[in-house]
């Protein structure tokens, strides 16, 4: 093999590499988008679900006294609080800036200040 035979052949293989660099890029960005989704679908089925639990609770909440408190509101007091530690701590913004978007460059400071406010 000749010098220019083997420059050839690298400069060839460097532009394979940079096209599967390509390629593994957005497949990438193809992935976080379905784990997003699948994010997405997962918490809208968990209320989906607490909804449907929710109006049984409540049917048989008026089959109750009518001056009986309902334990169910008092449970809920925090809950909205604690659903966005989870998706935080699952990968996710809770941010107004990025809300929804999968975290990958570690903490959010945004995110974090959010999460210490009571």
């Amino acid at each position: 093999m000749n010098k220019k035979e083997i420059f050839s052949q690298v400069i060839h293989m460097e532009e394979r590499i940079g096209s599967m660099h390509h390629e593994l890029g957005e497949l990438k960005e193809q992935l976080a988008m379905l784990i997003e989704e699948n994010q997405a679908l997962l918490l809208e089925n968990k209320h989906l679900r607490e909804l449907l639990e929710n109006s049984s609770e409540e049917n048989d909440a008026k089959e109750q006294e009518p001056g009986e408190p309902s334990t169910h509101i008092r449970s809920q007091l925090g809950e909205g609080h604690d659903n966005l530690a989870r998706l935080y701590h699952e990968g996710f913004h809770i941010c107004n800036l990025h809300y929804g978007s999968l975290r990958t460059d570690g903490d959010c400071l945004f995110c974090l200040s959010f999460l210490q406010q009571k």
